[in-house]
């Protein structure tokens, strides 16, 4: 499948949570003037509403993802996000 490159480099929060090698989640980013949700992969498990970063696509709306600290707090707010709990 075509690699989406526009999500690489996004930074988004986790709806599901990864399972590391066990399996994907899902990440919501903010692309292309919305919201749009991928599978997440990651190397190790990370928790419902991590705040992630989309380092690679696989394709087939499918991104890897690691965990994200934002030192300036400048990371998208996603509306709706605070409603999840973790």
């Amino acid at each position: 499948m075509a690699r989406d490159e526009g999500c690489v480099g996004a930074v988004g929060v986790l709806i599901v949570a990864t399972r590391g090698v066990a399996g994907p989640g899902e990440v919501r980013i903010k692309i292309r003037g919305g919201s749009e949700t991928f599978l997440a992969w990651s190397e190790k498990p990370l928790p419902r509403g991590a705040t992630v970063l989309v380092i690679e696509s696989r394709g087939a709306r499918a991104v890897d993802v690691v965990g994200w600290e934002d030192p300036l707090g400048e990371s998208p707010r996603i509306p709706g996000l605070a409603l999840l709990r973790r």
